[in-house]
């Protein structure tokens, strides 16, 4: 058997040459979180509910026709590394035990394109906020039902908050699809799902108890797509290297400190803001008036009160209109339909609407041991991964399993036990929170979030970070703790980030009314900075969606994080100026998305700024006033045929090691300076044919322009053609042993404004993209 392409070594990975693999990837893709046919993305009343069972995600992330474009083009962009979303609803939809064959072939269809340019791919079971029917994505729509649920009594009870059932989705505010985590449907599916036995024992379905059906369903149709591709005989280790356990894994009710308050912990609050109690209530019909919140400049206040009432209806299925038999399970005599499943277990008394046991879920059942965050990571969490592990391991004994925490959590103390699996990666993710929810990027201050969370700063006011420079270093020192904490406490194995990204509508989306992507890349490089200075073995960045618009973003609960757009330009061709010196004039308005950091100023958007900014403000497409049936804009193309799609890309495009004879000891990129470097020790010299290699963008790094200090050895800057349709340019080197070094300058660029042309100027823009200059 050959030497698989990856394999993990201690913290780092290694090719067959033992030469360290850097992973700079990208989540594939954002498309996947809902069906194609019927198209139903998170804004589509029609047909949500009533093809749930028979709509397909064939054609997701993208069809097999349009493949090549789509992986030639991140390979251009210098991606290696793709996580690859899939949903349990993709494979099992029509209910259980019905795998989609079709679904599965299209995948291998897929990653056998991948894998002609040479991409390492690892699979993610993709779930937010469980399932599209509780506003998120992930499960299937029978899993709500087998839990007792009604999904289409979600919106009048707001035991979920879905944008497809909103009253009007062009309006569904931003970022509260994430507060379903903190409501009804999921509080309690995630708690069947992680501990159905401790604290739901009534809830028993075909012989089994809730936790227990649901698990073994996710992880027998995860088995099942993992079982077709080994049998496809030429992926896993070839382009398929590993299995993430699960997506965002979520403790519901787990822990809960007390059910009648908002636990203090709860730093995401946003429009109704419940009690776990509240939440309870309104899903048995009553009528609550509850607390509102919204999202400042430091964080959630209140905002006021409102009454949810749900005129009687419940959350829960009606026994008089639902039948199990629909789907062929039997649920235990125990379970009763259409009462509260808490009430049942006598939390709460439905006669009086008194909570009787507040703290229901902060204590084991049976052990009276305290049921944290922590325990839930160590107990409930190791519990389902090892089912998970199991089951991926019988497919595929090889397989590199990607164990993902709980976010921002302490990872569970697996060092030196049977869980510290060589084979094994800690996932992690990081967002910016307050760029995330404010759409903002704001270079004056920030927060050290994971200080507050782990109790660096005997007030929160010391964890406020002044001035750009002390924000990057804030972040890169929040990823650096990530990766220290998982070293401590699971052991030694790769970190790499598997979700990491930026909103781009930002300040109410002036990129896209002016061509100015300055904030944008301000934050991208910002994040970008942190992963490189943080040690990891490296990232997957978060996001690239195929069908992204200016209009609905990433067509899903109104986030826009994709790096691509059509509606966006490529990159301006190298220019013809010394390195390491500044462009003089700006870029080319009709060609750039380039553009420096207009964070300098963090300037409000005003009548007269727009007037200076934009040149034919006349003409100008707003995306966010255009149709939202078709917010589509004449675009340019490059000579390839390709869609643009670029923006901000000057900060993601940027370089990196790929393959690095010996240990990293850093590396990184200055994007103010165009300076890359990258630090090395190599226990002997290369061989000729297995140097260090770096991706190199001719953006940054025009060839003749580009100016190269190593510390010894040989040097060559030349193009690659991978798959046949991408090409890449690439830094070679050939060095000796020890400790090695390298800095390489390229061309500092000013920036610019996008001018959107109108479909008579496409032409010409086509033509002077047709004069040989490539899209890397």
């Amino acid at each position: 058997m050959p030497p698989l392409r990856l394999r993990i070594d201690g913290a780092t990975f290694r090719d067959p040459h033992n030469r360290e693999i850097t992973l700079h990837g990208i989540n594939v893709a954002g498309d996947t979180k809902y069906p194609a046919h019927p198209d139903i993305p998170s804004h589509v009343k029609d047909g949500f509910f009533s093809t749930a069972d028979s709509a397909t995600f064939v054609d997701r992330p993208f069809s097999v026709a349009e493949a090549h474009t789509h992986f030639a083009r991140l390979k251009r962009w210098g991606y290696n590394t793709i996580r690859y979303i899939f949903t349990w609803e993709a494979v099992e939809h029509a209910g259980p035990g019905q795998y989609d064959e079709e679904f599965c072939q299209h995948t291998i269809q897929l990653l056998r394109v991948a894998k002609t340019y040479g991409f390492y791919i690892f699979m993610d079971p993709h779930q937010d906020v469980w399932s599209r029917f509780t506003g998120g994505s992930g499960a299937p729509m029978w899993t709500i039902y087998a839990c007792g649920f009604d999904p289409e009594k979600f919106h009048v009870t707001q035991a979920a908050l879905v944008q497809n059932t909103w009253p009007d989705p062009v309006n569904f505010p931003k970022m509260v699809w994430a507060t379903n985590y903190q409501r009804l449907a999921c509080q309690t599916i995630f708690t069947f799902f992680f501990a159905g036995k401790e604290f739901a024992p009534k809830c028993v379905i075909d012989g089994k108890n809730i936790q227990d059906w649901l698990q073994d369903h996710f992880v027998a149709a995860c088995g099942h797509l993992a079982r077709r591709i080994h049998e496809a005989g030429d992926l896993h280790g070839d382009v398929v290297i590993g299995y993430e356990s699960v997506n965002e894994p979520n403790n519901g009710f787990i822990g809960h400190p007390d059910l009648s308050r908002i636990p203090k912990n709860q730093n995401l609050r946003k429009d109704t803001c419940p009690t776990a109690f509240q939440a309870i209530l309104t899903g048995a019909g009553r009528a609550i008036e509850m607390e509102t919140y919204a999202f400042g400049s430091f964080g959630p206040y209140k905002s006021g009160t409102q009454l949810v009432d749900p005129h009687g209806n419940q959350a829960w299925l009606d026994p008089t209109v639902w039948d199990d038999s629909k789907y062929g399970w039997k649920r235990a005599d125990s379970w009763k339909l259409g009462e509260c499943i808490w009430a049942q277990h006598g939390m709460w008394d439905p006669k009086t609407d008194e909570l009787l046991m507040p703290q229901y879920f902060l204590q084991h059942p049976h052990t009276g041991k305290k049921m944290d965050i922590d325990y839930f990571l160590n107990n409930n969490f190791l519990t389902y991964y090892r089912k998970y592990k199991n089951a991926i391991r019988s497919v595929w004994p090889e397989a590199i399993m990607l164990m993902q925490p709980q976010p921002f959590e302490v990872p569970p103390r697996i060092k030196g036990t049977k869980d510290d699996d060589n084979n094994m990666i800690f996932a992690s993710h990081f967002y910016d929170g307050i760029t995330l929810i404010m759409k903002k990027w704001n270079k004056l201050w920030n927060v050290d979030v994971l200080g507050i969370l782990r109790g660096k700063y005997a007030s929160p006011a010391f964890a406020l970070k002044i001035g750009e420079t002390a924000i990057r270093n804030c972040f890169k020192d929040q990823l650096t703790t990530v990766r220290q904490e998982g070293l401590e406490n699971m052991g030694v194995h790769p970190c790499i980030y598997t979700e990491i990204g930026i909103p781009y509508d930002m300040d109410d989306a002036y990129a896209y009314r002016t061509g100015d992507y300055s904030s944008q890349a301000a934050a991208i490089d910002a994040n970008m900075f942190a992963v490189e200075g943080s040690g990891a073995a490296g990232f997957t960045w978060w996001l690239y969606t195929a069908s992204n618009s200016h209009f609905w973003g990433d067509n899903w609960n109104g986030e826009d994080l994709s790096i691509f757009c059509t509606e966006d330009r490529p990159l301006p061709p190298p220019a013809s100026i010394e390195p390491g010196q500044t462009e003089g004039a700006s870029l080319d308005p009709s060609s750039a998305s380039y553009s420096s950091s207009r964070s300098e100023s963090n300037r409000p958007v005003t009548p007269g700024s727009l007037q200076k900014t934009l040149t034919n403000s006349d003409r100008m497409s707003h995306a966010s006033s255009s149709s939202p049936k078709d917010s589509q804009t004449q675009f340019s193309r490059s000579r390839s045929g390709d869609a643009a799609g670029f923006r901000a890309a000057e900060a993601y495009v940027r370089p990196h090691p790929e393959l690095t004879h010996g240990t990293i000891t850093s590396h990184g990129f200055d994007l103010k300076t165009c300076r890359f470097h990258v630090r090395l020790t190599a226990p002997s010299p290369t061989t000729t044919d297995h140097p260090t290699e770096v991706f190199l963008p001719a953006f940054h790094f025009p060839k003749d322009k580009t100016n190269v200090v190593v510390s010894g050895g040989k040097w060559e800057i030349s193009v690659r053609v991978v798959g046949g349709e991408a090409e890449q340019q690439v830094f070679r080197w050939w060095h000796g042993a020890g400790e090695q070094g390298c800095e390489i300058t390229g061309v500092k660029r000013k920036g610019g404004t996008l001018a959107i042309l109108g479909e008579e100027e496409e032409g010409w823009l086509g033509g002077y993209w047709g004069k040989g200059c490539e899209v890397m």
